[in-house]
């Protein structure tokens, strides 16, 4: 049985200054029309650029000016992004923007295997298909849950095994959170986790490789657009306040960490790699020390709040 496990919850402004930045596109250098065709980390499903299946440059929507990209209604659009590096192990992070009008919906999911270069896409969908706004062209139902989006382990959207929400009529975040050890991710709606734990699972498929993400036009209810896109290796952190207002040692920590810092430290909350937390403490002092002798071995996140700035750092233990 699939275990998924769901949490409300915000770790503050993210950014990707403690990762690896591979790929970042505001889609404004293009000109209007296929994307494929002008950028080699996007192709279309088939592998063969066609206007009909590539997704559309276009200028009517953006976050940042001018362009993003449009995924819409026809059914057979089906551009696939491709993840640089094609990471097997470690934890790797995407990131864009999406806007959705009221009552439209969208849609994308993992591929974790990429043929050889020539050939057609070998579909190896992972993480399960991601539907904002459900609709069902079999049916002509759904379209009307308002802001809700779900997680299905099927091919459709009839019933799912996760829950989220995002805003409809204005641009939001999604940031997809992978760990390819662990096989499992997590996803966050304007840094808020919506769910954790999702497995790496669909069918009889193996994971070999974070390939892809694959943005379909999975109905006729579709209106989906994309924009200021970001890929890296490993996970994110905040950046609210300059570094020396604190500092942790030792790190690797063993049992106690130290907080350093010139003004009361007013809460600290350790996070596991998945977003769980695990401990927290409420200070009220200056260069507190936190006792972490409780946890077992690993990697955690360790957020600081000082008045109304936080900040997370990654710690060893």
């Amino acid at each position: 049985m699939k275990k998924i496990y769901l949490l409300a919850l915000t770790l503050g402004a993210f950014t990707f200054t403690q990762a690896q930045v591979e790929y970042q596109d505001n889609f404004d250098s293009y000109n209007e029309g296929p994307i494929s065709t002008q950028n080699p980390n996007w192709r279309t499903w088939s592998g063969t650029p066609a206007p009909g299946e590539d997704a559309f440059v276009q200028s009517e929507y953006s976050r940042s000016p001018d362009n993003s990209l449009w995924i819409d209604d026809s059914g057979i659009m089906d551009p696939i992004f491709l993840i640089p590096s094609a990471p097997t192990s470690g934890m790797y992070t995407v990131q864009w923007y999406s806007y959705i009008p009221a009552g439209k919906s969208g849609y994308f999911n993992m591929q974790a295997k990429l043929t050889a270069p020539g050939q057609d896409w070998n579909q190896n969908l992972m993480g399960g298909n991601v539907y904002f706004n459900c609709f069902d062209d079999a049916t002509g139902n759904g379209g009307d849950m308002n802001g809700q989006g779900g997680v299905a382990g099927t091919i459709d959207c009839s019933a799912f095994e996760a829950v989220f929400f995002y805003p409809e009529d204005e641009w939001f975040k999604v940031t997809c959170l992978y760990d390819l050890d662990a096989e499992t991710w997590a996803m966050y709606i304007n840094d808020t986790l919506q769910f954790q734990g999702y497995p790496f699972e669909f069918g009889a498929y193996n994971f070999e490789e974070l390939a892809g993400l694959d943005f379909y036009s999975a109905s006729s209810n579709n209106e989906m657009y994309i924009d200021d896109f970001t890929a890296g290796v490993g996970v994110l952190s905040t950046e609210n306040f300059v570094p020396e207002v604190f500092s942790v040692y030792p790190n690797p920590v063993k049992d106690i960490l130290n907080i350093s810092s010139k003004v009361a430290v007013d809460q600290v909350v350790v996070y596991d790699i998945l977003g769980k937390v695990v401990l927290q403490a409420n200070p009220g002092k200056i260069s507190p020390a936190i006792d972490m002798s409780s946890l077992s071995s690993g990697t955690y996140m360790v957020k600081v709040k000082i008045g109304n700035n936080s900040k997370i750092v990654k710690i060893v233990k």
